[in-house]
């Protein structure tokens, strides 16, 4: 495979588009370093790997020799992105947007090499365009292209709310693209209308406009939503090491070769297809390889020597039964008249809903403090500290607190 062939295969990798492709090789034989932009919104100050599945393509840029940009929108958070939101955001405030941000600059170096990465405050042109440039910016667009963004779209149709300045969103990210003069631009398929703007704003501008490369978004714990702090089905980069390795064995088989492919640096795509080729041979268990991406995961964001003693850790809890590992404690709110079963499993998000929790008991497969469960209708009081545990592999140090 020639050099050439070799860097659009890693660039890719786990890619869900790029636009337009003949212009990413024109300008990778062109020989010049490209300038590679993602931006992140500082919306909460800390981030999980849903993040890093752009930081992962930013770092392969990288290795192949190329300038990226990590852009914090300090401005644009204040505006709140609407993207996939059925209502007006709520803008952060300029303190809670610097507040994150800092955060954001002492977390991205785990992933990405500091020499070649800018990092910029898109604060930086827009505090000094006056309202006259900000006119003469939304000029360069109509409010029919505007609604043509499937979010707006549905609002617009079901006569919800969209405030006039959630317009401007689309159009100062592509503005960014301008002001960096970026070559190419990152984003979640669901940032693909903002990042195509950034491809006109460059043209009218008389740039040559940006490659748009957009990544899935990655699903979380439960896997089927996307990965969100919200929800709580997400792995934040500084959870200890033990936690990243404990959560990411709780995984899906499925899930685990998406994850694999969307966020491993160590694997190649062609090692990862012999992987997945060996466990449905039955050479090699899917805990195996399972633990081999929970160790890459906690190492890339603690080190080797964490990451070993977080696999010796989960070994001697998961396959020893020992309970004296230090898991995280999970507060649960019990209600006065206590938590039954189902619920209390649930809440400790170790199965989905009652009905598989029941049927987990009926497999004899529920444990309470190493003691199998077999009263659906057991009661436990608030107050109490327990390790709860499905099957073989699927752990919860939980403590009961009062609650409503």
């Amino acid at each position: 495979m020639s050099h050439l062939a070799a860097a659009l295969d890693l660039i890719g990798r786990g890619a869900d588009e790029i636009l337009k492709r003949e212009d990413l090789e024109s300008r990778l034989k062109a020989g010049r370093p490209l300038r590679v932009k993602a931006g992140f919104d500082p919306t909460a100050p800390d981030l999980h790997l849903g993040h890093t599945v752009l930081l992962n393509k930013m770092r392969q840029f990288q290795d192949l020799g190329h300038q990226v940009i990590f852009l914090i929108g300090d401005f644009t958070g204040m505006i709140g992105d609407p993207t996939g939101k059925n209502v007006t955001r709520k803008p952060l405030t300029r303190e809670d947007v610097l507040a994150n941000a800092k955060t954001y600059e002492e977390q991205v170096f785990k992933v990405l090499d500091r020499e070649r990465t800018e990092v910029r405050f898109n604060s930086e042109w827009f505090s000094a365009m006056d309202a006259a440039g900000m006119i003469k910016l939304a000029a360069q667009h109509t409010v029919a292209r505007m609604l043509e963004r499937d979010d707006f779209a549905k609002r617009y149709a079901a006569q919800q709310s969209i405030a006039i300045h959630e317009f401007l969103y689309p159009l100062v990210q592509g503005h960014d693209s301008v002001a960096l003069r970026a070559d190419v631009e990152l984003g979640g398929t669901d940032q693909k209308f903002n990042l195509l703007m950034g491809r006109a704003l460059q043209e009218h501008a008389g740039q040559l406009p940006q490659i748009v490369l957009t990544m899935p978004l990655l699903e979380g714990l439960d896997g089927v939503n996307k990965m969100s702090k919200s929800l709580g089905n997400y792995i934040g980069i500084n959870e200890p090491a033990i936690d990243i390795v404990n959560k990411a064995m709780k995984i899906g088989d499925d899930l685990m070769w998406r994850w694999y492919e969307l966020l491993s640096l160590e694997r190649s795509s062609a090692e990862i297809v012999r992987m997945k080729a060996d466990v449905a041979a039955g050479q090699l268990h899917p805990r195996d390889a399972k633990l081999g991406l929970a160790r890459e995961l906690a190492a890339r964001f603690h080190g080797a020597a964490a990451a070993e003693h977080a696999v010796t850790q989960w070994t001697a809890l998961v396959r020893e039964q020992r309970v004296d590992v230090d898991l995280p404690l999970l507060e649960i709110a019990v209600p006065a008249e206590g938590i039954r079963i189902a619920p209390l499993f649930v809440s400790a998000k170790l199965a989905a809903s009652n009905s598989e929790v029941l049927r987990k008991l009926n497999e004899r497969a529920l444990r309470i403090d190493g003691e199998v469960v077999e009263d659906r209708e057991r009661v436990l009081a608030c107050g109490t500290q327990l390790l709860l545990q499905v099957g073989k592999r699927a752990f919860a140090r939980v403590q009961l607190v009062p609650g409503s």
